[in-house]
């Protein structure tokens, strides 16, 4: 293992426990809820969970400069804590959405608080290589809390338990650390009106994503369950799509750097439309197909972020660059909102099958819109395309996260991360 990542071992841990313990709970509380309620209630959980994590930003941010890094970070973590096992303690489901609301929050000061620690202590040679190790220690976090599920498929309040302690975990190396404080932070702005000029087709896309990521991860657990799959089966399913979102970043990669970005999106959406099409036809679908073509669709679904990220990259300066990921993640965030609850309207009053439906037509979405011909290149800037960089896509990470990404200027990312020098005295 590399020097820098065994220096960085305590804060990849911390967000191994986090994921991990995100991850499960997200599909602990669909397939809780499947036999109760409708879709339309386990989608709005998975959309109050999203609407936490954007709003979450502007709260870590203010709570980082008021009591500072650790002790934001080990208060996020106690209520993430707290609303995980009162989950256990509470069958009223609008509480559970206030739940869900309040641990998107928590997690996102946690993010933040992690990113801005990896930023500060990472040289300007090792970012790449940090940021890679920080995207595939979160995805293998989601990948092992599915998997939690085919090892202990009972859904008692054991599993919550399990949750609470993985928050409790990542406290520890946190808590723990004698490294000194991250700068004071302060928001990048969004400057929506000047990104909705310059990238509308990244912005479609990512928005796009958004509506089809937060679907799935909301509601597949409850199309499995509708498919007759037990919970160590759905566990299954679920880890190898979450898997595939891992796999397909670097093959992906070596694509995006060869051929045009705009091109990849729309054969991506193409594939996404064809191949969802037997899930959305089919109102039962055996274990043996269901596995390889869940596997198949999450590659491309989970394709669309990155390649978005990188399109837009293209095209804005290295100054901004802190600014356009803050915007692509709160166009995501919006999506992932608005996604679980119309797929979950469809899927209650069509059957499960609508998920993959609702897919379809998110694809076609971004074949309409998404038009090659159409880019001008006018604002491309030097060098493009830029290297492509593995990005995770389910608000796994905050803005800061874009400070490691090796395609922007660290001097320009540092200026961009001070507070002004009149607020510095109020930090701790």
């Amino acid at each position: 293992m590399p020097l820098i990542l065994k220096s960085f071992r305590g804060l990849y841990f911390a967000t191994l426990m986090m994921l991990l313990g995100s991850g499960l709970l997200s599909t602990y509380l669909a397939l809780r809820l499947s036999t109760e309620v409708d879709g339309i209630w386990v989608g709005g959980l998975m959309a109050a969970y999203y609407c936490g994590l954007v709003l979450g930003g502007k709260t870590g941010h203010r709570l980082i400069a008021r009591v500072g890094h650790i002790r934001a970070y080990v208060a996020c973590a106690g209520m993430v804590m707290a609303a995980v096992l009162l989950h256990g303690l509470i069958d009223w489901l609008p509480a559970w959405l206030l739940l869900r609301f309040a641990v998107g929050i928590g997690m996102m000061c946690q993010y933040m608080v992690l990113e801005s620690w990896l930023n500060e202590q990472a040289g300007a040679d090792q970012r790449g290589t940090v940021f890679g190790a920080y995207m595939a220690v979160s995805y293998l976090g989601l990948v092992l809390g599915q998997l939690v599920l085919v090892v202990y498929p009972a859904l008692g309040l054991e599993l919550l338990m399990l949750v609470a302690l993985c928050f409790a975990l990542c406290l520890v190396p946190v808590a723990l650390t004698h490294k000194l404080h991250p700068a004071p932070l302060r928001p990048a702005p969004l400057e929506p009106r000047f990104f909705f000029r310059r990238v509308p087709q990244s912005l479609t896309t990512i928005a796009v994503s958004g509506l089809v990521i937060g679907a799935f991860y909301g509601l597949a657990p409850l199309y499995a369950k509708r498919q007759g799959l037990t919970t160590d089966e759905i566990g299954l399913f679920m880890g190898s799509c979450v898997l595939a979102g891992l796999l397909v970043q670097w093959p992906l990669g070596w694509l995006s750097d060869r051929h045009d970005r705009a091109w990849l999106i729309r054969l991506c959406a193409m594939l996404l439309a064809l191949f969802a099409l037997p899930l959305a036809l089919m109102p039962t679908v055996p274990l043996p197909v269901l596995l390889p073509l869940g596997f198949l669709l999450c590659l491309l679904q989970f394709s669309l972020y990155p390649l978005a990220v990188a399109f837009a990259n293209d095209h804005v300066e290295p100054e901004r660059r802190v600014s356009l990921t803050a915007m692509l993640l709160a166009t995501f965030g919006v999506g992932a909102c608005i996604g679980p609850l119309l797929a979950g309207v469809l899927m209650k009053y069509l059957g499960g099958n609508m998920l993959y439906a609702f897919d379809i037509a998110c694809a076609l979405i971004l074949v309409w819109r998404i038009q090659p011909k159409a880019v001008t290149r006018l604002y491309q800037v030097e060098n493009a395309p830029l290297h492509h960089i593995p990005s995770a896509d389910n608000m796994t990470s905050s803005p800061l996260l874009a400070a490691l990404d090796p395609r922007v200027d660290e001097a320009l990312v540092h200026e961009q991360m001070q507070q002004k020098p009149e607020t510095l005295a109020e930090t701790i």
